[in-house]
Parts: structure tokens; sequence; C-alpha cells
């Protein structure tokens, strides 16, 4: 991977939940390309060894392990092993997370025509135990694994980073998708908490709060199937000064410039907005 600029993390163990998707897969690899030693954490072991293979095949240092990230006692497996193969984390980055379809209205608006359709999902269909497994993925599973990995950095007191993934829906709900945006908006909560809780342990945490990137979750939501931007596309673009959606490697500037101690080691409980301009405009 071409990184946009150099930044040496040969000294640090980075640790990555969702580390096999199309955000977190990039995440890894260009940590590797820095220097870094990386662990790769997701459920889906043919994807993680995808990751790693790649990884490797550039000739970075990595570990890959399917783990769910809820699961603390695995976690803290996966933690012995880290520590004894590469040493303690130095960087955890928080990718895991996703939407739930039961936790979803199919409408972006209530009418009252919608409950005698059985096809739509309402506001009054959202399923409880959907709209918790949504929270538990989201939050819970950045906190479990911060409690596992970040035990080491708070006694390193100094070189530390937690890097979150939050969303732009933290900051403007999206109509369908309560939950999801409920959820986010506590991730950019737990950033600003936990960067003043770690403020004189050394360690620092911030946030990215991506615009729109098309990713396995959200393709179908964008695209038809024959390819073609769907209404809901069409909406978020023309919301988009940039007129376009995010890649992957947009990312990665900010990334490299949150977890390098040199690059911003006064840069503390920020959540920074990567979405092509979205939040400056008013829509007019």
């Amino acid at each position: 991977m071409e990184l946009p600029f150099h930044v040496d993390l040969s000294d640090k163990t980075a640790v990555v939940t969702g580390g096999s998707g199309v955000l977190g897969s990039v995440f890894s690899e260009a940590l590797a390309a820095a220097g870094a030693k990386v662990v790769v954490l997701a459920r889906n072991q043919e994807k993680v060894d995808n990751v790693t293979a790649r990884i490797r095949d550039q000739g970075g240092d990595c570990l890959g392990y399917s783990v769910d990230v809820l699961d603390k006692k695995a976690l803290q497996k996966v933690y012995e092993e880290v520590k004894e193969t590469f040493g303690p984390c130095n960087i955890l980055i928080n990718g895991a997370g996703g939407n739930h379809p039961k936790a979803t209205t199919t409408n972006e608006r209530f009418a009252p025509e919608d409950l005698q359709d059985e096809n739509n999902q309402t506001f009054f269909d959202l399923e409880p135990e959907a709209v918790n497994e949504l929270f538990q993925l989201n939050y819970l599973g950045t906190l479990v694994p911060t409690q596992v990995f970040s035990r080491d950095m708070a006694l390193q007191d100094e070189g530390a980073a937690i890097l979150n993934i939050s969303s732009m829906n933290a900051v403007q709900p999206l109509t369908k998708i309560p939950a999801y945006s409920g959820a986010k908006s506590a991730i950019s909560n737990f950033t600003q908490w936990l960067a003043v809780h770690f403020s004189t342990a050394g360690v620092r945490v911030n946030a990215m709060a991506p615009g729109f990137f098309q990713t396995e979750q959200n393709r179908d939501l964008l695209f038809d199937k024959d390819g073609n931007p769907s209404e809901r596309a069409g909406k978020i673009l023309s919301q988009t000064p940039m007129e376009r959606f995010g890649t992957p490697e947009d990312l990665v500037g900010t990334l490299l410039w949150l977890v390098d101690e040199r690059a911003s080691g006064f840069v503390n409980g920020i959540v920074v907005p990567v979405d092509g301009g979205f939040s400056a405009y008013s829509g007019v």
C-alpha cells in the first residue's frame, strides 16, 4: 500500500477490531505499511486470513484471529498470545460495528397507511432484541476490546493511542436507522469520556466520523441490482458537496495522523469528520 505521507510505527503493536471489513482491512494494511506489527480481529476466519495474507505479501508482520468482540474471555486469550508474540498493544483501532435490518424502518417518514401494509417495517415494528444486539455490537464492541487491550497502554506512560470509529450519523441522525445513529452517538460520547479518563495515563483517545462510504453492509441500500445509484444514494450525494462516496483510502491520512504521537501528541478527545463536506452543507 502507498501511504499518503511517511509515518514510522515500527516500534508499535496495533490491534484492529473489525479488521477484515472494507474499512478495517485498509486500516490494517496501512498500519502495517507504516511499520506496525498488526493484529487483525474479526469473526470470519477466512476473511481474516485474506487480510493477513495480503499484509505478509507486502512484507508486513501480522497476526489474525477469529474472535467475537463481545466475548471478553476470548479477547483476553488473544491479548495474552499477542503480548507474548508482539509485546503489549500500543495502538487500538475499534472498527467493529454495523447495522441490523430489524432495527431499520422501511420508510423515512411515518404515514398511517403504513400500518396496513405487512411489508412495511414501521417504528412500532422495530424489534427490541435487534436494537439491543446493535447497541451491543457497536458500543460494547468498542468498550470491551478497550478494556482488554488498553490495560497495558495505561501503564506505558506515553505514546499509546485508541481510535474509535463513529459516524456522521452520530451528528445528524439519518432517516430509517435510529438505533444505528444512537449507537454511534454513544461511541462519540464514549470517546470523549475515555479521553478524559486516560488523559494523565499517556493514552490519547480520538475518533473518526466517516461520511458515506460504500461497504458490504450498505451496498444494497445505495445501488440496485444493476449497479445504478438508488434514490437514497441520490439524496446522499446531493447533500455531499464533493458529490461522491468516500473510499477507504480517504480515511488513511486521518488514521495515521491520529495514531502517531509525533503528529498529534496534543490531540485528544476529538471526533474528526471525514465526510466530503456533508457536515458543512445546509442543503442550500
